[in-house]
């Protein structure tokens, strides 16, 4: 029997909740870059198939389904946090923070969060950490396509400032390609100086 992607939200909806809000990030992998998190309102009208976890989309299927999402959504929120508070924090905890960011920059703004994986994020708000969410929940799903897409296009515009890494192909992620060109060229302003594969080479 196929999974309903509602079931979270139905499930807060019968709890009295109005405003409930999916929570994913991208970007704790990479050696370059930030991470990004969205925060996803959607309406209980919403009725765009093929949400799934961002990373089992092709590029172009995660395109149309941002442009989807942001034509439907009552409201989305995005949080960003750079390479130095990366390093100054650690990654887990930088992730953690771009999500309640995301949650902060929601109009209306939410009564309940979705939150994919299994931590809860500094946020006041009642809070429902889901492990693989993003496969689970139509609202996490939706922000894991946001963030996905958002640190993508970032990625590509450090591209232009930084061509000989590759980003705009690798987008920060620890490629051979990307190896070879830190080994080469040392290091540049948005890599990450506390990860493995870089501070060797700052």
């Amino acid at each position: 029997m196929e999974k309903d992607q509602w079931a979270f939200e139905k499930s807060a909806f019968e709890k009295g909740y109005l405003e409930i809000a999916g929570i994913d990030e991208a970007g704790r992998g990479p050696l370059a870059g930030p991470v990004v998190a969205a925060a996803v309102i959607l309406p209980n009208s919403f009725s765009v198939s093929e949400i799934a976890d961002s990373k089992k989309l092709t590029p172009k299927k995660r395109n149309y389904l941002y442009e989807k999402i942001y034509e439907n959504a009552v409201s989305i929120g995005i949080g960003i946090v750079d390479p130095a508070e990366i390093d100054r924090v650690n990654i887990l905890n930088a992730a953690l923070l771009s999500m309640a960011m995301s949650v902060d920059n929601l109009f209306p703004q939410p009564d309940y969060l979705l939150i994919d994986g299994p931590f809860g994020i500094p946020s006041d708000l009642p809070q429902e950490p889901i492990p693989k969410g993003d496969s689970l929940s139509i609202s996490i799903g939706c922000a894991s396509i946001v963030a996905k897409v958002t640190r993508d296009r970032l990625m590509e515009r450090y591209h232009q400032d930084y061509p000989f890494y590759g980003f705009g192909s690798h987008k920060g992620y620890p490629t051979k390609a990307h190896k070879a060109a830190i080994i080469k060229y040392g290091c540049c302003f948005i890599h990450r100086k506390s990860f493995k594969g870089v501070k060797e080479y700052w």
